[in-house]
């Protein structure tokens, strides 16, 4: 009995990198993708206003296609300090595990973790198949919106308001 192929599916992941930046500049967050195969991040988010701050902060995006994951994502221990917050982005197209039909098409979910964050909760393996595992960690601090509230507070960028002249 051979193992399955696993499924490439590039378009869908260079789409969860361009989703993420869409995210973050709806934040206001200025985001720009790194160069192709760049070390240890992909993406840099800076404050719209360059007279209010020069921070920079790096992001690496990871993401799973599968509704039926297990909410496990690779990230290797050779990349550490290489990037300040982690992006996984779970696209949710569908559940493919155990013969099943594509269904399941869910909302996608994103989840915004510090880099400390990363490292505490990473699992090294004998396989070569570094992750961080969340099954059984509560992550709904990071969940969406207020996910990117972090990487929009270490820039000190305000939420959008109208004045009210």
């Amino acid at each position: 009995m051979g193992t399955k192929p696993s499924m490439r599916l590039p378009v869908v992941s260079h789409g969860a990198e361009y989703l993420v930046i869409g995210y973050l500049m709806r934040r206001n967050i200025l985001a720009y993708k790194a160069p192709p195969n760049n070390e240890g991040y992909d993406l840099i988010c800076i404050h719209p206003d360059p007279k209010k701050s020069s921070k920079q902060i790096r992001v690496q995006v990871k993401s799973r296609f599968q509704t039926d994951c297990d909410r496990a994502f690779p990230v290797k221990r050779k990349s550490e300090g290489t990037f300040d917050y982690l992006v996984v982005a779970f696209l949710n197209i569908g559940n493919f595990y155990g013969g099943k039909t594509v269904d399941g098409i869910e909302e996608p979910e994103f989840f915004t973790f510090p880099a400390k964050w990363i490292w505490k909760h990473h699992k090294p393996s004998t396989s070569g198949w570094e992750r961080v595992l969340t099954a059984n960690v509560d992550i709904e601090a990071f969940k969406n919106e207020k996910g990117f509230e972090l990487i929009a507070g270490e820039l000190s960028i305000a939420y959008p308001t109208r004045n009210r002249d």
